[in-house]
């Protein structure tokens, strides 16, 4: 039985890409394309940029743990809203917020093949505390 789109985007989320090597191979179609709009301005990701991305995390952080607040399917796509936490290697006893994020994920094949997100980072005037319960996971 084949999964979801959800269920593909859900997984991915809650892996591990710190320790699990295989994370983009399992889950991000090779012909994968990233829009990212950020604090830095536009960035088009392909897999071979994914990897590498995912490899400066594996050396930058102790510890990287998602809150996923929405997560809504239509079809083939998946809308997710979520904020990454990190754990420094110079500082692992403190947990950091590092940035909000809403994507929308076209799945093929049973793999993400694109994705259209926006991030920013976290400020001191984020109340998350309200703004992150779970609406729809």
């Amino acid at each position: 039985m084949s999964k979801t789109a959800k269920e593909i985007v859900r997984n991915f989320y809650i892996s591990d890409i710190l320790h699990d090597n295989d994370v983009l191979q399992q889950y991000f179609h090779k012909d994968i394309v990233l829009i990212w709009n950020s604090s830095d301005g536009l960035s088009i990701l392909h897999y071979d940029d994914l990897k590498e991305f995912f490899s400066e995390i594996r050396r930058t952080y102790h510890d990287l743990r998602v809150e996923v607040s929405h997560l809504l399917e239509d079809d083939n796509h998946v809308t997710v809203r979520y904020k990454y936490y990190i754990r420094t290697l110079e500082n692992p006893d403190e947990e950091l917020g590092i940035a909000h994020f809403i994507a929308i994920w076209e799945v093929k094949d049973g793999k993400i093949y694109r994705g259209y997100q926006v991030s920013q980072p976290v400020t001191d005037k984020d109340d998350t505390t309200e703004s992150y319960h779970k609406v729809k996971v």
